[in-house]
């Protein structure tokens, strides 16, 4: 079994986790907080290195990165677990894996080289860490990524934000960009819903932009959590400070695993923080799980020209040139190879 990285042993065969913010001290023989990264005599060891769960190939729209190669194919890995316990969860089904290591969980043992030799097999334009948290295979995730970028593949991650910053800056020279998932502005909500502390996600996304990765955000709207004006206000807020060319994805909540008798977030609650978003002064902003909605597409922020129609996943006139500027009046687009699939 692989050795993890990042972490320190400590005395009496405990050793320290530094991969994300919860920072768990594992004694010998136990497990962190995402069950997957174990304490195997005093060396840390994540047990489903090459194990993965699931895998295929998306759009690059479904992860949402709208802003980064639209256009493009996916592939897509994860492995089970997560760092978080969100009640909520729209893929509870791997990520909330609690039992240790077991054979039949995941599938069978596919190496950084193959999920290379898959991505090119399939013209994928990127290699895409998601489903799960990618910050608890962070080495599966890691060499890949090397490996890929070698074969002038990208990468990206899909993630809740909480790796620290020396994980972010060890995937650094291969990570071109990440969607974060900012679940709430209140620190009593991540604290007792997600079993994190909001500070550190807003760090995580901060300082990935100041490092030059390309991020989006998504919000899922859950009724009745953080669907009060002022919070979304806070949200747009803070994603503005970030940077305004930062897309802000709200996306529709439907009930999922432990939270079923929360109703899907209505239609004016969704239409209200696209306001509240374009009030704030964020360039972009998009819907998600509305099928059919003009705000899937992608428009100037200089003239309010349509550049990018969408339905769903599927793209559909791609209008912006070359340069990644608006037809119309020359603005620049902000994003990773804006003018189509590469």
């Amino acid at each position: 079994m692989k050795e993890a990285m990042l972490y320190s042993k400590e005395d009496g065969g405990r050793v320290r986790c530094r991969l994300c913010r919860h920072g768990c001290a594992i004694d010998e023989g136990k497990y962190g907080i995402c069950q997957v990264r174990y304490n195997d005599g005093g060396t840390l060891r994540p047990i489903f290195y090459a194990k993965p769960i699931a895998m295929g190939v998306d759009p690059i729209e479904k992860k949402p990165l709208y802003h980064y190669k639209p256009g493009s194919q996916a592939f897509s890995i994860a492995t089970p677990g997560c760092n978080f316990r969100c009640d909520f969860c729209q893929n509870w089904e791997i990520s909330q894996y609690r039992h240790g290591p077991s054979p039949e969980v995941a599938m069978k043992e596919v190496t950084p080289e193959g999920i290379v030799a898959n991505a090119k097999a399939h013209r994928c334009a990127s290699i895409s860490y998601t489903y799960t948290e990618p910050t608890i295979f962070f080495e599966y995730a890691y060499d890949t990524a090397k490996l890929a970028k070698a074969e002038y593949l990208g990468n990206n991650f899909v993630t809740n934000g909480y790796m620290t910053r020396e994980a972010i800056d060890t995937i650094r020279p291969y990570l071109d960009a990440a969607n974060v998932d900012l679940k709430a502005f209140r620190k009593d909500t991540y604290r007792k819903v997600m079993k994190a502390q909001l500070d550190g996600v807003c760090d995580s996304i901060g300082y990935m932009r100041k490092l030059g990765i390309w991020v989006e955000v998504t919000t899922l709207i859950v009724p009745g959590m953080n669907d009060d004006p002022a919070e979304l206000r806070d949200i747009a807020s803070f994603i503005v400070g970030v940077g305004r060319e930062v897309p802000w994805h709200i996306s529709r909540f439907t009930p999922r695993y432990e939270r079923t008798e929360a109703p899907p977030t209505p239609m004016d609650t969704m239409k209200l923080a696209y306001d509240i978003g374009k009030e704030a002064g964020l360039r972009y902003i998009y819907m998600g799980n509305v099928m059919g909605d003009p705000s899937e597409n992608t428009y100037c922020y200089g003239c309010g020209e349509l550049l990018i129609e969408r339905e769903g996943f599927v793209m559909g006139e791609n209008s912006i040139t070359h340069k990644s500027c608006c037809p119309k009046c020359n603005s620049k687009i902000d994003g990773i190879d804006m003018a189509g699939a590469v």
